[in-house]
């Protein structure tokens, strides 16, 4: 069978399935690097100088310490370390007083301050369950054709008929912190039973991480039945 067919449809498809086969690697090497280059620039500036310090200082046990790949790794451990001693204290009172006391004084710098509002008031609401509606939702989205993943971040009533209303975060695939942001009433949200983890892994995997089925169609809105008289 696979003599009959061409030679170059024969590389053609090695070639796919090679690309098919290294080009989740690539990606995840990519996202690694990136974090791993991002972890270590921030812990770097103090790290490199130190270790330069402390290789010079012991050349025949520490010389190691010099290599570029052993300060991005302890500027890596450094910045995980502070990520993890920053969520140790926010736990406790007096890191909340700090927190509350940088807060203020970021609130004070005109840009910064609207710009760290917004994230945290953000990230607050992801964490707390949005009232009566399900945070993960399926909204019509570019048409009523077709469904997006939406995150509702608040639900509002509109000014006049009193009618529920849902603030909906729609990210794209496959950076989840670019999106849109839609106002779509409450009865038009299709929800679903997904964590925002569940979403955002289905968002950046580009649906390749998705469970077998899923809600598409809203739920129905009940119809009020004529009261009949009674004789």
């Amino acid at each position: 069978m696979s003599e009959s067919i061409p030679f170059h449809r024969r590389l053609q498809r090695w070639f796919i399935a090679g690309l098919l086969t290294l080009l989740p690697i690539w990606l995840t090497w990519v996202v690694v690097k990136f974090v791993f280059v991002l972890l270590s620039d921030i812990s770097l500036p103090w790290v490199a100088p130190v270790s330069m310090r402390i290789a010079a200082w012991f050349p025949d046990e520490a010389g190691w310490a010099s290599a570029l790949w052993v300060q991005n790794a302890i500027a890596s451990m450094a910045t995980l370390l502070a990520i993890l001693v920053v969520g140790w204290l926010t736990r406790r009172v007096v890191g909340q007083s700090l927190l509350r006391v940088f807060e203020r004084f970021v609130a004070r710098v005109p840009l910064a301050g609207i710009i760290y509002g917004s994230s945290r008031k953000l990230l607050d609401i992801l964490q707390t369950k949005p009232g009566t509606t399900q945070r993960v939702v399926l909204i019509d989205f570019p048409h009523d054709q077709m469904k997006s993943i939406g995150l509702v971040t608040r639900v509002m009533r509109e000014a006049g008929t009193g009618r529920e209303l849902a603030a909906v975060y729609v990210p794209t695939t496959p950076n989840p912190t670019s999106g849109y942001l839609e106002v779509v009433p409450v009865e038009k949200l299709t929800p679903t039973d997904w964590t925002v983890d569940q979403a955002m892994s289905f968002i950046i995997s580009g649906g390749a991480t998705a469970p077998d089925t899923i809600p598409f169609s809203a739920p129905a809105t009940p119809t009020p039945t004529p009261a009949t008289d009674a004789h």
